[in-house]
């Protein structure tokens, strides 16, 4: 089969993460920039790599890049490009842009050109005059960075962090994508106690869980690229048979999520039943400072609230402290905590092994990883 690019994009700070699951899906050829992960690949790369990929934003396909410094370099070399491989007669190709640090500027100005450059290509190729594109949709990206031109066409649709379980959420929810990232970082394995006393709408356990039952994030969504007459149907059916082939049974997974909202719990379980975890988190009603665990060894993965709003800061500094004291009882266990808030080792009372600049959203924050001791081999194997 003919190797095509792809680029997986991912939120700032999780493009090693990217690069380290596409490796995992067996490709090779591999570049890392900054908000997106190149990879040479064949057309039944598009469905594995969408239904796969848990911290990557979305996989494009990479049809061009090249320099341009004015509308008629953007035209021509836009118009030179074969976008009939992928474009029927009557696909539908809406046209995005972004525009950064560029002589061509002007966003809009851009969209309009690389889209007549579209179709005058199709025109040549098509021997039409006109396109009622009513057909399938293939989004196209027009992004320039430093006057180089990268032309992309969208296979995700909605964004990957949408797996289709969190029908509800509760006010400031976690990316999906990045909780995924928050269970890979921690190393975290099935065969040890997971806890996470800020569940919310549980989006950290139940990436943990799907992670540990081997669950296809992309499973139970559809994608934009399903109904495109290039990838072969047969292929999506393969993928997604293979998915359900690797989901795993047979692991004892223990996750206990907890929260002091009440509501808040309810939705988390609604979301956890929808991704098909319910097995694996025991869901409870209850303050952080009354976590307990008989395990030695496990892991404390949280998102805690930051303080973002006003007159908050102070309830979230005390909190901090009080995590420090009741987290230090777990004086064998890996924590992992997520926040804004740049003062957080010193409320906590513990400097990080390590922190990682992450971005929940708009907001920048620090992962800070506290790791406990390494538990002895004949428990857990050679970890």
């Amino acid at each position: 089969m003919k190797k095509i690019q792809l680029i997986a994009t991912a939120t700032f700070g999780l493009e090693e993460m990217v690069k380290l699951e596409v490796k995992k899906l067996g490709y090779e050829d591999i570049t890392v920039e900054n908000g997106r992960v190149t990879f040479g690949a064949d057309v039944g790369a598009i469905p594995k790599a969408n239904l796969w990929l848990r911290t990557a934003d979305r996989v494009l396909v990479k049809m061009g890049e090249f320099e341009a410094r004015t509308f008629d370099e953007l035209f021509e070399k836009t118009k030179s490009l074969p976008w009939e491989q992928w474009i029927p007669e009557n696909g539908k190709f809406p046209v995005i842009g972004k525009s950064v640090k560029s002589t061509l500027f002007s966003v809009s100005d851009c969209q309009a050109i690389v889209k007549k450059a579209i179709v005058e290509r199709l025109k040549q190729n098509y021997e039409v005059e006109w396109f009622s594109e009513n057909g399938p949709e293939f989004p196209v990206e027009v992004a320039l960075l430093k006057d180089v031109v990268t032309l992309t066409i969208d296979t995700s649709g909605v964004g990957l962090h949408k797996r289709g379980y969190r029908e509800q959420a509760n006010e400031a929810p976690l990316k999906e994508t990045l909780a995924a990232a928050m269970v890979m970082i921690s190393r975290w394995r099935e065969d040890r106690v997971l806890i996470d006393p800020f569940c919310g709408s549980g989006t950290i356990a139940i990436e943990a869980a799907m992670i540990g039952k081997n669950i296809a994030p992309g499973l139970e969504r559809s994608f934009i690229s399903e109904k495109w007459p290039k990838i072969p149907e047969t292929l999506w059916k393969e993928a997604r048979v293979e998915a359900l082939k690797a989901i795993r049974q047979d692991v004892d997974i223990r996750i206990y999520a907890s929260d002091i909202n009440p509501k808040t719990i309810k939705i988390a379980e609604e979301n956890a039943y929808q991704a098909n975890v319910d097995d694996c988190i025991t869901f409870s009603i209850q303050d952080m400072a009354r976590i307990r665990s008989d395990e030695k060894y496990g892991y404390i993965i949280c998102n805690p609230p930051y303080g973002e709003r006003l007159g908050e800061l102070k309830e979230v500094e005390s909190l901090y402290k009080r995590m420090g004291q009741v987290f230090s009882k777990f004086d064998t266990w890996s924590v992992y905590v997520i926040t804004s808030h740049e003062e957080f080792e010193r409320l906590y009372g513990k400097k990080a092994d390590k922190k990682r600049k992450l971005f929940n959203g708009r907001i920048k924050v620090d992962y800070y990883q506290f790791f406990g001791p390494k538990p002895p081999k004949e428990l857990f194997g050679n970890l």
